[in-house]
């Protein structure tokens, strides 16, 4: 039984289901590694695949193609990345909680502005595109929904 053969960079798309645009891209970050043959084609291993894999799983749990690089590479060196990916995690929940705290009051907001926008007439100024809307007070303007 022979080596495994190694994959030009279109077998490999259509195994993984990456783009070849994609690939070249992975590659061109060090997230995957491929040969130069004589031809100038490029070669993949035949464990490619479960790289692609791997980055596939990573981004769908939110890890940016930086987050995976540093795996990745902590995996090369001998490393078991696992508590980089665990800090990482936690980054990433934290992350969350503040925007969805951040969310909670904007829609708070949205939610007085259309309360008090259904008790008030409008009245109509042709200088202004909408009355309502002209009264919000922009950035650190004071005044309150």
């Amino acid at each position: 039984m022979g080596l495994p053969r190694k994959l030009k960079i279109g077998e490999l798309a259509q195994q993984s289901g990456i783009a070849v645009g994609a690939l070249r891209y992975y590659e061109s970050l060090n997230l995957l590694k491929a040969e130069r043959g004589d031809n100038g084609y490029r070669y993949y291993s035949p464990n490619t695949g479960h790289t692609i894999h791997f980055i596939k799983k990573a981004q769908s749990l939110g890890f940016s193609l930086d987050d995976i690089k540093e795996v990745l590479n902590l995996h090369q060196q001998g490393n078991l990345p696992c508590n980089f990916v665990r800090s990482r995690l936690q980054e990433k929940i934290d992350q969350l909680e503040h925007q969805i705290q951040s969310m909670m009051q904007f829609k708070t907001t949205l939610e007085e502005y259309r309360d008090r926008w259904n008790e008030q007439e409008s009245v109509p100024n042709p200088e202004e595109i909408c009355p309502l809307i002209a009264a919000v007070p922009l950035n650190n303007e004071a005044g309150e929904p």
